[in-house]
């Protein structure tokens, strides 16, 4: 199974507020250029999200579901409303990172997409994320969420490839190489 995390960030690393507002984000791709910043052939790649609920709730507060059609894991411990227009397609699941991809991979996923702070670092600390598309967001918001937490090991990235775009995004593509031997 394929793990890939296609995130933005601030340049000081946060993913967002400290109350998880995201306002300094840029709103979905550039309107005048047409630019999405690779968003539509990601998303288009992926056969499933997975998420935590604090993304969740987040991805519920925007005008249209931002997801489709494509089917989303919700990452929870507690009950978690669906409203039944997206009742289809969004599940809830409580279980850890690795009891989730082999859930999916029985039912013949092969990419899933990670979001979500501790979803993301979750998998990252199981050893299941493959690939990360972080997108840097030209604004420092000096406190909030940070995308990465300690580690229990090093975690090595091969670069890719680095985009620079017209407004002063910049998103840099990594392959997870290996984790390094526990510090």
């Amino acid at each position: 199974m394929k793990a890939t995390v296609y995130i933005a960030t601030s340049v000081d690393g946060f993913i967002a507020r400290e109350n998880g507002g995201i306002d300094w984000l840029p709103n979905g791709g550039d309107a005048e250029s047409g630019e999405d910043y690779g968003y539509q052939e990601f998303i288009d790649s992926v056969d499933a999200l997975v998420m935590g609920r604090n993304t969740y709730e987040s991805a519920l507060s925007f005008d249209s579901w931002p997801y489709g059609e494509k089917p989303v894991v919700v990452l929870s411990s507690r009950h978690v409303d669906i409203p039944d227009d997206i009742a289809k397609i969004v599940e809830s699941m409580c279980a850890p990172p690795r009891e989730v991809v082999r859930r999916l991979a029985e039912r013949g996923l092969k990419h899933l997409y990670i979001d979500g702070g501790k979803t993301i670092q979750g998998f990252l600390n199981e050893g299941l994320i493959q690939r990360l598309i972080i997108t840097k967001v030209p604004i420092l918001i000096g406190t909030g969420i940070p995308l990465f937490n300690a580690l229990p090991y090093d975690v090595r990235l091969r670069h890719l490839e680095t985009l620079q775009f017209e407004n002063g995004l910049v998103q840099s593509k990594y392959e997870v190489i290996v984790k390094a031997a526990a510090r």
